[in-house]
């Protein structure tokens, strides 16, 4: 348990299949081989939430919900609240002076995410600082893995430049972190778009219930260019069968549904159909754990409670070198 993970998502709401591809998938399985920390990133999440901070509390609990459904246990992973931990602002203080505007205007998440947001009144700077925040949350724990969906790999790769700077200019204190893809790059979403994403509306959330799955599966787009089902249709790039190569443990299914839709001879209802099958039965216990947790609120906020403690503990002792090696160790008598 020498090596660490540190990883995390900004509690806008719920999350959805994409995260659990992406990242979640992953901290489940390592959770047993390294010291993991997860990072509600509630300061980040205010980029969007800026107007309505209240939203935050419940949003927090919801996503320490889906972290505990999933099958992150509490005695092993600490889940962190950001805003809960100051030593990240300081720390992110610090940083800014290690990175240019030029780097954070090319950096290509940001980019996709500023399009996705439309601003209408200008980027917050907030927002055009979420790659240095992110670094120092990553390095103030001294992070080794990051499990990220391919999205955020411009992100780690900001943050080991920032890593490689400070040990530079300083001392050798930061360790420069790895980032750790999910099963695939990326989930596409419902409608067919290149990713799932709450603020496009085409996801499915780990926590819906089986007649919402069922809705978001049946009115899922296929292959646009299949007219009637007796029609050859294809199946690279279908999202219909991604989410079966993904999903659907019954592989020989799979590759019957695909010949048969290849030769036009099972329609896009049967293909759903038996998606939406998969996809209830991976997800049912799943949502009968959030169940049980979501009963049990006192608890749900001890866990969070107590994994930021032993977060923070981490924090004040990374800046404690931090501050030693820039020589603003002040101890004046």
């Amino acid at each position: 348990m020498n090596k660490r993970i540190l990883t995390g998502d900004r509690p806008t709401g719920p999350l959805h299949l994409g995260h659990y591809v992406g990242s979640l998938q992953n901290r489940v399985k390592l959770q047993h081989e390294y010291d993991t920390y997860v990072l509600i990133a509630d300061v980040q999440a205010l980029t969007d939430n800026f107007e309505h901070p209240e939203k935050l509390g419940e949003n927090i609990f919801q996503v320490a919900l889906d972290y505990l459904a999933v099958g992150l246990d509490p005695e092993k992973v600490k889940f962190v609240v950001q805003s809960m931990v100051p030593e990240l602002a300081e720390l992110t203080i610090y940083f800014m002076n290690l990175v240019t505007v030029a780097t954070l205007e090319r950096n290509p998440t940001v980019k996709e995410e500023i399009k996705q947001r439309n601003f209408v009144k200008g980027v917050p700077v907030g927002f055009w600082s979420y790659p240095i925040s992110q670094a120092a949350d990553i390095t103030i724990f001294k992070a080794d893995l990051v499990p990220v969906g391919e999205d955020q790999l411009p992100m780690i790769e900001q943050a080991r430049e920032i890593v490689r700077r400070f040990n530079r200019l300083y001392a050798k204190v930061l360790v420069e972190p790895r980032a750790l893809l999910g099963a695939m790059a990326r989930l596409p979403g419902t409608d067919g778009g290149a990713k799932m994403s709450k603020s496009l509306g085409n996801c499915i959330y780990l926590g819906d219930s089986s007649e919402q799955v069922r809705k978001r599966v049946m009115s899922m787009f296929t292959d646009p260019t299949r007219i009637h089902p007796t029609d050859p249709g294809h199946v690279e790039g279908n999202p219909v069968f991604t989410y079966h190569d993904v999903f659907n443990p019954d592989k020989a299914e799979v590759e019957e549904l695909k010949e048969r839709y290849r030769k036009g001879t099972v329609g896009d209802v049967e293909v759903k159909q038996k998606l939406f099958a998969a996809l209830d039965s991976f997800l049912a216990p799943i949502r009968e754990r959030r169940a049980e947790f979501a009963a049990k609120p006192k608890r749900v906020h001890e866990i969070i409670m107590e994994g930021t403690r032993k977060g923070r503990a981490v924090a004040q002792s990374t800046m404690d070198e931090v501050r030693t090696a820039m020589k603003i160790a002040y101890k004046f008598q």
